[in-house]
C-alpha cells in the first residue's frame, strides 16, 4: 500500500486484499475510502480535500481506491459513479457520500470522528450533546427513517417492509442505520419514548413504526403525510423534450462522473450532432422517476424527440451498424 505525505497520509489500496487489510488496521476505528478515477478532474480535486482532512484528523484512516481498477470491491459496494466516499467503523459500512461535495465530506468526517472518543468525566455533556445530535438527525430530511440496515440492504423484516411501502408510494426519504451507532440506537428509544425500530419521522415529528405506517397506508393518509418523491409524468416529459437529443447521465458534457457516461459522450461528440445533458446525480426525483417512467433501470439514458433510444450498449450497437446518425436525426 502506497501513502502520500507524512504521518497524516492518505493510503492507496491497489487491490481487494489491500482494501480489506486497511479496514482491519489495529487502533483505527474510522476508515474513509474514496472510490475515484484518474480521468475525472473532480476526483483529483477531492483527493486534495481528503489529504487536508487527513492532517486535521490523524485518528482517521483515509484511503484512495481506483474504482475501475478494483471492480470486485466497487461492485460489492454498488459504486456506480465517481467520486464516491464510503465510511467504515469496526469493519462495518456506516455511511456514504456520492459526488464531489467537499463541505458535506468535511461535515461527515467531523461527525463520525467526534464519536470515536469520549473524554472522561464528561457524561453530562455527552447526554446534552446526544440530545442535540438526535434533534439534528430527526430533522436532517423532511422524512427520516431510522432502521436496521439501509434501504438497499435492510437487516430485518420490519425495516424491509417499511422501505417497500415508502418506495411503493414514491415517498422520498433519508435513512439512518441504527446498527452503525449504538449511542443513537439506545438514545432515540428514550428520546422518543418508542422502544423498537424502525421509526419514521416527518418534519421532525415521530410518526411511528411499521404498524402505524401500515395503518396510514390502509386509510390513505400516508400520501398526505409524507413528501412525494417523483416528479409528475408531465414534468419528466417536458425534461425529456427539452432538446431534440437529450442525454440523462452522471455528470455533464464537460465532466462525466462514471465510465459509461464518459463513453457515450465521446460517441455523441464524434457524430457532431447537437445534444443536451441532464445530471441525474443533481436531482434524486428525476433519477428515480425516470427509471419508472421509461422502465429502464440504469444510466446513461439517451432520448431522441422524446423517445427512449437506450443506454450505452444500444448506442454502441447503433454506431457499429451505421444507424446512429439516422436515429439521432429522428429518421428511424
Amino acid at each position: 500500500m502506497a501513502a502520500e505525505g507524512g504521518a497524516a497520509a492518505v493510503v492507496e489500496a491497489a487491490s481487494a486484499g489491500q482494501f480489506h487489510d486497511v479496514l482491519q488496521q489495529p487502533g483505527r476505528c474510522l476508515v474513509v475510502v474514496h472510490f475515484w478515477a484518474p480521468w475525472a478532474p473532480q476526483c483529483v480535486q477531492m483527493n486534495s480535500v481528503m489529504a487536508e482532512l487527513a492532517k486535521e484528523h490523524p485518528q482517521v484512516t483515509f484511503v484512495k481506491l481506483e474504482a475501475e481498477a478494483v471492480p470486485e470491491v466497487s461492485e460489492k459496494y454498488e459504486i456506480t459513479s465517481v467520486p464516491t466516499f464510503l465510511f467504515f467503523k469496526n469493519l462495518q459500512k456506516i455511511d456514504r457520500l456520492d459526488g464531489a461535495h467537499a463541505p458535506e465530506l468535511t461535515k461527515k468526517v467531523q461527525r463520525h470522528a467526534s464519536s470515536l472518543t469520549i473524554p472522561p468525566g464528561s457524561n453530562d455533556n455527552v447526554k446534552e450533546d446526544l440530545s442535540v445530535r438526535l434533534k439534528k438527525l430527526i430533522s436532517a430530511a423532511p422524512c427520516m427513517l431510522f432502521m436496521k440496515g439501509t434501504p438497499q440492504e435492510p437487516r430485518c423484516g420490519f425495516s424491509r417492509q417499511i422501505v417497500e411501502i415508502l418506495n411503493k408510494h414514491n415517498i422520498v426519504f433519508s435513512s439512518f442505520d441504527i446498527f452503525s451507532d449504538e449511542e443513537v440506537r439506545q438514545g432515540l428509544k428514550t428520546y422518543s419514548n418508542w422502544p423498537t425500530y424502525p421509526q419514521l419521522y416527518v418534519a421532525g415529528e415521530l410518526i411511528g413504526g411499521l404498524d402505524i405506517v401500515k395503518e396510514l397506508e390502509a386509510s390513505g393518509e400516508l400520501d398526505t403525510i409524507c413528501p412525494k418523491a417523483h416528479k409528475s409524468e408531465d414534468s419528466l416529459k417536458d425534461l425529456i423534450n427539452k432538446a431534440s437529443v437529450m442525454l440523462f447521465m452522471k455528470g455533464n458534457k464537460k465532466m462525466a462522473k462514471c465510465g459509461f457516461s464518459k463513453q457515450i459522450i465521446e460517441i455523441l461528440n464524434n457524430t457532431g450532432v447537437e445534444y443536451e445533458t441532464f445530471d441525474i446525480l443533481e436531482d434524486e426525483e428525476v433519477r428515480q422517476g425516470l427509471k419508472k417512467y421509461s422502465n429502464w433501470p440504469t444510466y446513461p439514458q439517451l432520448y431522441v424527440k422524446g423517445d427512449l433510444v437506450g443506454g450505452l450498449d444500444i448506442v454502441k450497437e447503433l454506431k457499429e451498424n451505421g444507424e446512429l446518425m439516422s436515429v439521432l436525426k429522428g429518421e428511424n
